[in-house]
This record gives C-alpha cells, structure tokens and sequence, in this order.
C-alpha cells in the first residue's frame, strides 16, 4: 500500500493545523506544510513544537525546502495487535540468518569465529570476496553485517556478525525490510511506511510485551533485540573475548632466551 500526500499552503501561522487535526489523519497519508515567504522563519520553530507535541508521528523539517512533512507511525494497538504475526517474522529472521551465513562459511571455505564471527568476515573485505554469489542470493560484506538479498524474491536480509553465533538480532530499519520483501508475508496484515521508524516502533512495543528482548554485543556499548523465544546462545563480552586472545598469544608466544639459565645448564 502507498501513501498519498496531502499538502497544505501556510501562509501565516494561523493556518498550520491544530494537534487535534494532525492526530486524526490516517497512516496511509502524508501531511505537506508549504510554508510561504511571510512565514518561512518560523518553520523551524513550529516543527520543533510539532516533535515535542505529536508523539508517535514522524515530523521531518526538511533543510532545503520550506516544508514540514508530517507521518502517523504504526500504532502501539497495531502492533500489540499483530504481536504473534511480529513475533514469527522474528523467528523466520533469525532461521533464515543462520542459515545463510554457515551456507556462505561452507561455500567460501572460511574458518569462522564463532565467538566472534566478525573477525572472520573482516578478511573477506580485503579482496574480492567481499561480495558474491550463493545460490539465488546475493551477498555484501559490510559494517557490522553481511547481507543478502534474493535475485528471483527480491527478499533482502541482513546477518548481524557482533553477537557470536546469535543471528537474530533485528536492526529496525532491516527488519522492516526483511519482513516487507519476505514473498510468504504478502499481503502483509498491517502496514509498514516507514521502514526505520516503524521498525523501532514494533521492537519497543515488542520489548514491552515480552516477545523481544535486549541481547549484549561483542562490542563494546553496543546491544541487539532478538526473539525471546529461542534456543539461548552464550556471546562473550569484549572483555572476555580480550581476556581470550591474551591467553592465546601466550600460549602460543616463544619462552624467551635466557642467557644465564643456558650457562647454568651447560655447567
């Protein structure tokens, strides 16, 4: 479904529309305010007052043009209402995640870190195996990610590599893309417009509801949301994988040559 805009000329303060109005339009529209000359310097401060007032819409005050564009996200009812619907779709991400990532291991022939995956990745970025082909899929090692998309669905996701071999975490923008270019979900049960906002939007509902929950990462001040109903996996810290790796370069570090003690020994 796509949304229609419905753009209204501002010319003087008196006709940006009350909150009460704003609330009332639907999701599968946009709200246009045009501001004219006469009132052009005070875009600004009416869409700050707009942010702080509507909560629960998207309030963009755009930087070029004199304009204030204005979106109702999903609701916090919406979402509890498809909670069991949101709730598979995080489970199908998870499945699915796993599953093309240890197909990739397999196929590149990679020795992968389990506690840390991303260091194993992190090699595939330095030529051409950054990017390729696994069956239908196409894959692209980035950031924190890997992520691939299928060339005949069109269905796209993301595998998180920062949270040892939990593969579930749902980054709101991805997640809002995965479950709109997922074929099985079509037609979806609710709407998603905004991919990034409204992403967020279900996973705090979620969070709330006990169907997500946090996850810490590898890395340092960085945490994920997954499924809570789910075969846990343990994910070291960035302290104890630190903790690791200086154990293992001792272990595997040479003794270092003693002059006296090979005198010592030779007498």
């Amino acid at each position: 479904m796509k949304r229609t805009t419905h753009i209204i000329n501002i010319n003087s303060v008196e006709e940006v529309p009350t909150l009460e109005r704003i609330r009332l339009i639907p999701r599968e529209q946009k709200m246009k305010l045009v501001f004219e000359k006469e009132v052009q310097n005070q875009r600004k401060t009416i869409g700050q007052n707009l942010k702080k007032e509507l909560v629960g819409f998207l309030i963009g005050i755009h930087t070029i043009e004199p304009e204030i564009n204005i979106a109702k996200l999903i609701t916090d009812k919406e979402i509890e209402d498809h909670q069991v619907f949101f709730e598979q779709c995080a489970k199908d991400y998870r499945q699915l995640s796993e599953e093309l990532l240890y197909k990739l291991v397999n196929k590149l022939k990679l020795k992968l870190n389990k506690d840390f995956p991303m260091e194993t990745f992190n090699e595939l970025k330095q030529d051409e195996r950054q990017m390729g082909k696994l069956e239908n899929w196409r894959y692209f090692v980035h950031g924190f990610h890997c992520g691939f998309k299928n060339e005949k669905t069109g269905q796209a996701i993301e595998v998180p590599l920062v949270f040892g071999q939990e593969f579930g975490d749902l980054d709101p923008y991805f997640f809002s893309k995965f479950i709109k270019s997922t074929p099985k979900y079509k037609p979806l049960p609710i709407s998603i417009f905004e991919d990034y906002d409204d992403g967020k939007r279900i996973n705090e509902k979620m969070l709330s509801l006990g169907k997500f929950e946090r996850i810490s990462s590898n890395v340092g001040n960085h945490y994920g949301i997954v499924v809570t109903d789910r075969q846990k996996v343990a994910i070291k810290s960035y302290l104890e994988l630190e903790k690791m790796y200086e154990e293992q370069n001792k272990q595997i570090e040479k003794p270092k040559f003693d002059f006296w003690k090979f005198m010592r020994l030779k007498k």
